[in-house]
């Protein structure tokens, strides 16, 4: 059995586009099935057996902790706090000094992909990658990360938000990472992991792959893809858990 490792979810998010439905709360907090977006993602790594959550928290952060305390699950919930907004990469550089294992599961705090997580940390540790990015098809999509990969996985080119059908796959916001890439980050500078770091590492020669899923990426990154994902995700990690699986989902 693989020991899994720390995860960090990116909470700092203020959610802007979404004020005129969730109000001014930050954005994991907004409602799915009356319970917290959020909460679906923890209860996620909960059914793949992960054991210990760093949440990266910045806007309206007490609105967080209150709400789910130091434990959720038998998960161990672990806060690092941001003083001023440090994008996607600021905000894992910050959390890198709470992460306890050799590498972190990385996930957006704003979207959901029912993938095995540990079967993706599993796959990672028997690569030589120094970090794994879970991706779907783009269908069409060209509003987040467009990922060129070879015909092994490796990922060639990163992009964001291009429109050209030789992208066929999309950043589905969820990496393995090793600590060491994490400690590679500028600390206490505001820099975003899309745009910035992953373009950079490939240029300095880091081995980035990319795992294929089938299935969907769910955002609630708009209004329109919020009342999508009230749709869709209604039944999604449902609240009786039997307790961690790492098998077949």
């Amino acid at each position: 059995m693989v020991e899994l490792p720390d995860a960090i979810v990116l909470c700092g998010g203020a959610g802007l586009r979404l004020r005129s439905i969730t109000g001014d709360g930050p954005k994991v907090m907004a409602q799915i099935a009356n319970r917290p977006f959020l909460e679906l993602l923890l209860r996620q790594l909960r059914r793949c057996s992960f054991r210990r959550v760093i949440l990266a928290v910045g806007y309206r952060k007490e609105t967080i902790s209150s709400h789910f305390g130091n434990e959720f699950l038998g998960l161990e919930l672990v806060y690092s706090d941001e003083a001023f907004p440090l994008g996607t990469g600021g905000a894992l550089r910050h959390a890198a000094c709470l992460v306890e294992s050799a590498a972190a599961l990385v996930m957006n705090g704003d979207s959901y992909t029912d993938t095995n997580l540990y079967q993706l940390v599993e796959d990672h540790y028997g690569s030589d990658a120094d970090a794994s990015l879970l991706v779907v098809r783009a269908d069409g999509r060209n509003d987040c990360g467009s990922v060129l990969m070879d015909d092994r996985g490796w990922i060639r080119e990163f992009k964001e938000k291009v429109s050209s059908s030789e992208f066929a796959y999309v950043n589905a916001g969820i990496y393995v990472l090793s600590r060491s890439l994490l400690f590679s980050i500028p600390a206490a500078v505001q820099v975003s992991i899309e745009h910035e770091l992953f373009p950079r590492w490939l240029k300095e020669n880091k081995l980035l792959r990319a795992v294929v899923f089938s299935g969907e990426c769910i955002d609630i990154g708009t209004p329109e893809r919020y009342r999508m994902a009230q749709a869709v995700l209604a039944t999604a990690e449902p609240n009786t858990l039997t307790g961690p699986q790492h098998g077949t989902l």
